[in-house]
């Protein structure tokens, strides 16, 4: 019983001490991260801001566009200037992600 216990917690310890490498900052159990993904022409200045979302829920389940090419449509944008993105993750139960795109 107790080599049982071991192997468990061992493979509790493997799971979630274990780290992946990705673009962004994660959390375990919160994630609200704001982050550049790309830049135009350079110019700070713009007129126009679209954004364009995508949600999933337990993991399983997602939906949406949150493409830069859905932003820049949802602000009637031809020029893009920069791109932000945002995400946030509860838990790994909800999770929102939005691409913002600044441009005229």
């Amino acid at each position: 019983m107790k080599s049982i216990s071991l192997l468990i917690l061992a493979l509790f310890a493997m799971v979630t001490l274990s780290g992946c490498a990705t673009p962004y900052p994660m959390g375990m159990i919160y994630t609200e991260v704001k982050a550049p993904v790309a830049a135009g022409d350079g110019g700070l200045t713009y007129s126009k801001t679209g954004v364009s979302k995508a949600t999933s829920v337990l993991g399983l389940v997602a939906t949406g566009d949150c493409s830069i090419k859905a932003a820049a449509a949802n602000g009637n944008i031809k020029t893009i200037k920069y791109v932000d993105y945002d995400a946030k993750n509860i838990l790994g139960i909800y999770g929102e992600y939005t691409t913002t795109v600044y441009g005229d």
